[in-house]
C-alpha cells in the first residue's frame, strides 16, 4: 500500500495479490473507507470515492475537446456531462480522468475592506451564502380531486442574479453582494489548465480496468463516440489524441505477416529437402491444421490473441512441423528403398512413433517451469507456454495420424516417379553434403578425446556467457507514445508554471516526430509545482528515430528552459507497480524517522544523478514548499471570544476557494465558491486587511492584532508514505545501451559506498522489482527445465544414460544464444530466457533421433555402440538437418522483424537463430561421440555393480554350503 498527500488531495494505492478478486478486493477497500467516515474532516468537498486502476498504467484512449468560440467552462461542462460520464460506463473502463478541468461555479468575491466598513465578515458573508440556494423537499398539496407538487425558484444557479442576493441590512436598507464584492461564472479550480496541440482546452484521458481487454474496450467506447459527440454542442471540436491500440493493432497486424512469412520459409525448407509436391504438401497440411486446433483450444480456456499468444503460434510454426517431418522422412526412406507407400508408412510409422512421441513430450516439458513461474510475470507467460502446449498436441496427433495416412495415399512408389534436372542435382548436392558430414563424423570418432575437450569447452563458455551477459527485464519498447512529467521550483506560483509548461511544450511539439499532444497543469492528485504530458508520436514509418532517440535528442532543449524540468519516458505494455512515476523505473527509500529520510534521500538522489548508467533521475520528495506559518496568540483572540476554528474558517473563507454550497441541473451540480477578490490573492499584505468579528463584543477585530506569521520555514509539497512508513521514490530510465541489471547493481553499489544508517531500508519497486525477482529465477528455471526433462526422457528410453546423452545437445545452444545476443546489443530479458528454454525442446530432438535410432541397431542389429550411432547419424542427417531449418526459419522472421511491437520479439528469435545455427554445426559431432563415452561410462558401472553383487554374494554361498 502506498500513499501520496498533497494540498487538498490523498491518493491511497493498494496492489493485492493475484489470486484475490478485484471485485471483492474493491468492497473491501469501500468498507474501509465506510469505517473510516468518523475519523475525516466534516467539511470534506466530496467523500473518498475509489477506482479498480492500475496509476502507473498508460491511458488506453485521450480525446481532447476545444472551441474557438465557446467559454472554456462551457467546453469543460458539456465534456463532463456528456462525454465523461457517459464513457465512464461503457464495460471495461476504469476511470475517465479530465485533465484541465474547467467545471463552471459561481464565484463570490468579496472585498474586506468593503466588509469591515460594513460590520461584516467573511463567515458572516458564508452563512448568508449557505442559505440563499438550496434544493430541500418542499412536500405537495393534495387535494380532493387534484394533487399540486410544490416547486420555487430557491436555486439560483445565474451569477447575475447572485449580485442581488441580500446578505445584511444596513441603516434600513439592503446589503448586496454587489456592494460588498461581485459574484462571477468561473471555474470551480482555478488552478487547473490543459492544452491540446497547443489550444486551450479539456481532455479526456480513459484508463481501462485491470484484466479488461485493451482493443475490445476502445472499440466499444468508439461506437458509442458517434451518438455522445452529437449530444454536444457543434461548435466543440472533439479528436481522437492518442489511441493506445493504434500500436496494438499494428503489432497484431505484424506477427500476422510474420506468422504467414514463417510459414512460407518453413515449406519452403520441406520443399527443398523433399523436393516433391505432395512430399511438401503432407507435413505442411501440419501447420494450418495445429495453429487451427491451438486457436479452438485457447478459445476453449479464454484465451484471446494477442501479441504473446501470436508470438507463440509463430515459433510453433518451426516446432510443429517437425514431428510431420520426421514420420514422413522416414515414411520417405523407405519408398526410395523401393517399398509401396502403404507397406511404407505402417513401417515407418511404427518405427517412429516412439520419437516423434518422445520428441513431443519432452518439448512439452520444457514449458512446465513458465506454467508453475508465479507472480505478474508468470500470468503474462502462462498464456504463451499453454498456446505452443496447444499447437504442439495438436502437431502431434497429426503427425501420428492424419500423415501416414496422406503418405500411403498420395506418395507414389519409387519406380514410378520420374525426376527432373533440379531433382537430380539438388540430390546430388545433398549427397555432397552427407559425404562431407561421414567424413567430419569419421574424423570427430577418431580424435574423440578432442570432440569431448570441445564439448566441455561448449559447457564451460556457456556458464561463462551467462554470467557476463547484462540481465534485462524486457525489451525497451517503441509503442509511439511519450509520458511526460514537468516539475518546476517549489514555490513557484501558478501563473509562472503555466508560463514554463507552454514553453515546454513549444519545445516538445516544434519535434518533427511529434504527432499531437496533451497537456495539463493542476488537478489530479499532483502537487502544484508538476504537470503532465501525453505525447503521441507519429507512424514508426513516418519518422527516422525512435522513442528513445527523440527522448534523447529532446533532452538537451529541455534542460535549456529556466527553472524547468521535463522528464520523459516511453510507455511500455508491461508496466508494474502502483506510482505514476516521472521516469520509468523505481527505487524506494523508507524510514521511520522522517528527519532522516529527508537528510539522506536528497544525498542518494545526488550520487545517483553521477552514475552512467541512469538518466533523468528525478525524485517525489518535494519538501521545499514556501510556506505562511501563522502563530495565534490564543490570550489575546481567547480576550475577544475568537477561537483558533474561527480563525481557520476566515482564512478558508479567503484563500482556499471555499465550497459553500451547490446548486442542480438536471445532468450535473455545481458549487458556489467563497473568496475574496482575485487581485488580493497573491498579496501577503491581504492579511493585514482581514477582520474577524469577536462573538462576545460584535466588532470587527483585525487578524493581526492576535496573529503573527511568517515566510521562513519551508514544509513539504507532498508526502508520500509506503505501508504506513515515510518513503521517498527516485525514478530513473537506463542511458543508451544499458540494461536495467547493470543499473540495479550501480545504484545498489553506490548506495553501500555512501554508508546509510541501517534505518534507513531501500528497495527497488515496480518493473525494477519485478525484475529483481526474476533474474534470482532465472537459473532455477533453466534448471528446472533441464530436471523436468532429464526426468521425462529417463521415463521414456528407463535409463540414466542416454538423457544426458540427450542433453548434452544444450551446451551449444546456450553459447549459440547468448553470443550472438551480446553481438548484437541485446541483454538477457525474459523474452531471451524464453528464447533459451525453448532451444532446450529444440536442439535436444537431435539427440533423440540419434539416441533412439542407435538404441534401436544395437537392439535389434547387434551393432556396436560405435557403428550404431554412426549409422543413425547418418541416417537421421536429413530429418534432423529439415527439422533445425525449419525451427530456425521459423526464427528468422522475428529477428529481422522492424515493424511496430518488433523490439520485444527480436531477442526471442536471435536467440534461437544464433542457438540452433551453434548446435547444428556442433552437436552432429558432439553427441556421438558423448554416446560412445557415456555407454562405455555405463558399462563400466554394470560390471562393477555386477562385480560387487558377485563379490557381497560369496560369503552367503560359502556358508550356505557350510
Amino acid at each position: 500500500m502506498t500513499s501520496t498527500s498533497s494540498l487538498g488531495s490523498t491518493a491511497v494505492t493498494i496492489q493485492f495479490d493475484l489470486n484475490r478478486n478485484i471485485d471483492g478486493a474493491a468492497n473491501d477497500v469501500q468498507a474501509a473507507i465506510n469505517a473510516a467516515g468518523g475519523q475525516l474532516p466534516k467539511n470534506l468537498p466530496s467523500p473518498p470515492t475509489y477506482r479498480k486502476v492500475n496509476p502507473a498504467d498508460s491511458p488506453v484512449l485521450i480525446l481532447s475537446a476545444t472551441s474557438d468560440t465557446l467559454p472554456l467552462i462551457n467546453v469543460s461542462d458539456a465534456v463532463d456531462a456528456q462525454l465523461g460520464q457517459q464513457i465512464s460506463q461503457i464495460s471495461g473502463v476504469a476511470q475517465v480522468f479530465i485533465g484541465g478541468q474547467q467545471k463552471p461555479a459561481i464565484r463570490v468575491q468579496v472585498d474586506p475592506a468593503k466588509l469591515v466598513a460594513k460590520g461584516l465578515s467573511l463567515e458572516d458573508i458564508r452563512g448568508q451564502i449557505a442559505i440563499t440556494t438550496t434544493d430541500s423537499p418542499k412536500g405537495n398539496i393534495d387535494g380532493a380531486s387534484r394533487a399540486y407538487t410544490i416547486y420555487a425558484n430557491d436555486q439560483l444557479p445565474d451569477a447575475k442574479d447572485w449580485n442581488d442576493v441580500i446578505v445584511a441590512y444596513r441603516n434600513g436598507g439592503p446589503l448586496r453582494i454587489r456592494d460588498i464584492g461581485r459574484a462571477v461564472a468561473a471555474p470551480e479550480d482555478m488552478k487547473q489548465a490543459a492544452w491540446a496541440d497547443g489550444q486551450r482546452g479539456v481532455f479526456l484521458v480513459i484508463f481501462k480496468q485491470p484484466g479488461a481487454n485493451v482493443i475490445g474496450t476502445v472499440d466499444k467506447i468508439k461506437e458509442q463516440l458517434p451518438r455522445l459527440i452529437a449530444a454536444i454542442p457543434p461548435a466543440i471540436k472533439i479528436k481522437i489524441i492518442s489511441d493506445r491500440t493504434l500500436t496494438i493493432r499494428a503489432a497484431v497486424e505484424d506477427v500476422q505477416i510474420t506468422l504467414l512469412i514463417t510459414i512460407v520459409l518453413v515449406v519452403m525448407v520441406i520443399f527443398l529437402f523433399l523436393r516433391s509436391f505432395w512430399a511438401t504438401v503432407i507435413p505442411a497440411v501440419t501447420v494450418p491444421l495445429a495453429l487451427l486446433g491451438a486457436c479452438a483450444l485457447m478459445w476453449v480456456f479464454g484465451y484471446t490473441l494477442d501479441n504473446l499468444s501470436l508470438m507463440a503460434l509463430t515459433i510453433a510454426v518451426g516446432f510443429v512441423v517437425d514431428d510431420a517431418i520426421v514420420m514422413l522422412e522416414n515414411i520417405t526412406r523407405y519408398v526410395e528403398q523401393g517399398e509401396r507407400p502403404l507397406a511404407a508408412a505402417l513401417r515407418g510409422a511404427g518405427e517412429i512413433g516412439f520419437t516423434i512421441l518422445s520428441i513431443s513430450i519432452s518439448l512439452v516439458a520444457v514449458l512446465i517451469p513458465l506454467l508453475l513461474m508465479g507472480g505478474v510475470i508468470g500470468r503474462l507467460f502462462r498464456e504463451f507456454a499453454v498456446t505452443l502446449a496447444m499447437a504442439i498436441f495438436v502437431s502431434l496427433v497429426v503427425s501420428l495420424s492424419l500423415t501416414p495416412m496422406m503418405a500411403s495415399r498420395f506418395l507414389r512408389a519409387h519406380a514410378e516417379t520420374r525426376h527432373g534436372r533440379l531433382y537430380q542435382w539438388s540430390e546430388a548436392a545433398f549427397d555432397r553434403m552427407l559425404h562431407g558430414y561421414e567424413r567430419g563424423l569419421d574424423l570427430a570418432l577418431r580424435w574423440s578425446r578432442t570432440t569431448l575437450c570441445i564439448f566441455f569447452a561448449t559447457v564451460a563458455l556457456s556458464v561463462y556467457l551467462f554470467v557476463i551477459i547484462p540481465k534485462g527485464f524486457f525489451p525497451q519498447q517503441d509503442n509511439g507514445f511519450l509520458i511526460a512529467v514537468s516539475q518546476m521550483a517549489q514555490d513557484i506560483s501558478f501563473a509562472d508554471m503555466k508560463r514554463h509548461q507552454e514553453e515546454l511544450s513549444r519545445i516538445v511539439r516544434a519535434d518533427p516526430a511529434v504527432d499531437s499532444m496533451a497537456e495539463f497543469i493542476g488537478g489530479g492528485g499532483t502537487a502544484l509545482n508538476s504537470g503532465r504530458m501525453y505525447i503521441t508520436l507519429k507512424p514508426r514509418e513516418e519518422r527516422n528515430a525512435s522513442a528513445e532517440q527523440i527522448i534523447a535528442r529532446l533532452r538537451p532543449k529541455l534542460e535549456a528552459v529556466e527553472g524547468a524540468r521535463l522528464y520523459m519516458q516511453a510507455s511500455q505494455d508491461v508496466r508494474l507497480g502502483g506510482r505514476a512515476t516521472r521516469t520509468q523505473f523505481e527505487y524506494t527509500l523508507q524510514d521511520a524517522n522522517l528527519a532522516e529520510l529527508n537528510e539522506w534521500a536528497p544525498k542518494i538522489l545526488a550520487r545517483l544523478k553521477t552514475l552512467p548508467e541512469l538518466r533523468d533521475v528525478a525524485t517525489d520528495q518535494q519538501t521545499e514548499g514556501t510556506t505562511l506559518t501563522m502563530t495565534i496568540d490564543r490570550d489575546t483572540a481567547s480576550r475577544f471570544g475568537i477561537q483558533p476554528q474561527l480563525i481557520d474558517d476566515t482564512l478558508y473563507d479567503a484563500f482556499g476557494q471555499r465550497q459553500v454550497t451547490q446548486y442542480f441541473t438536471q445532468l450535473n451540480s455545481y458549487h458556489v465558491i467563497l473568496e475574496i477578490l482575485p487581485e488580493l490573492q497573491g498579496k501577503l499584505d491581504t492579511l493585514n486587511k482581514l477582520y474577524i468579528k469577536s462573538p462576545t463584543t460584535g466588532d470587527e477585530v483585525p487578524l493581526s492584532v492576535f496573529a503573527k506569521w511568517t515566510t521562513v520555514p519551508v514544509r513539504p509539497l507532498a508526502i508520500a508514505h509506503q505501508g504506513q512508513f515515510p518513503a521517498t521514490t527516485i525514478s530513473f530510465n537506463l542511458a543508451q545501451g544499458m540494461a536495467l541489471g547493470q543499473a540495479t547493481d550501480a545504484i545498489q553499489n553506490a548506495v553501500a559506498d555512501l554508508g546509510a544508517p541501517g534505518t534507513l531500508s531501500s528497495s527497488f519497486q515496480g518493473t525494477a522489482q519485478a525484475f529483481q525477482q526474476s533474474l534470482s529465477s532465472v537459473p532455477l528455471l533453466i534448471l528446472a527445465a533441464l530436471v523436468v526433462v532429464y526426468l521425462i526422457l529417463g521415463m521414456l528410453y528407463e535409463s540414466y544414460i542416454h538423457p544426458l546423452t540427450i542433453l548434452s545437445t544444450l551446451p551449444s545452444a546456450g553459447v549459440g544464444a547468448l553470443a550472438i545476443l551480446m553481438a548484437f546489443g541485446f541483454d538477457f530479458s525474459l523474452i531471451a530466457l524464453i528464447g533459451i528454454i525453448l532451444l532446450i525442446g529444440i536442439v535436444k530432438k537431435n539427440g533423440i533421433m540419434m539416441v533412439d535410432f542407435a538404441i534401436a541397431a544395437e537392439r535389434e542389429e547387434h551393432l556396436s555402440p560405435q557403428e550404431s550411432i554412426r549409422k543413425a547419424a547418418l541416417l537421421r542427417f536429413r530429418p534432423i538437418m529439415m527439422t533445425t531449418m525449419a525451427a530456425l526459419l521459423g526464427g528468422v522472421p522475428l529477428m529481422l522483424g522492424t515493424g511496430t511491437g518488433s523490439e520485444i520479439r527480436q531477442p526471442l528469435g536471435y536467440a534461437m537463430v544464433g542457438g540452433l545455427i551453434v548446435s547444428q554445426a556442433l552437436t552432429l559431432f558432439t553427441t556421438p561421440v558423448v554416446y560412445l563415452y557415456l555407454d562405455r561410462l555405463s558399462n563400466a558401472l554394470s560390471s562393477w555393480t555386477a562385480t560387487k553383487q558377485d563379490d557381497d554374494a560369496e560369503p552367503q554361498v560359502k556358508n550356505a554350503a557350510e
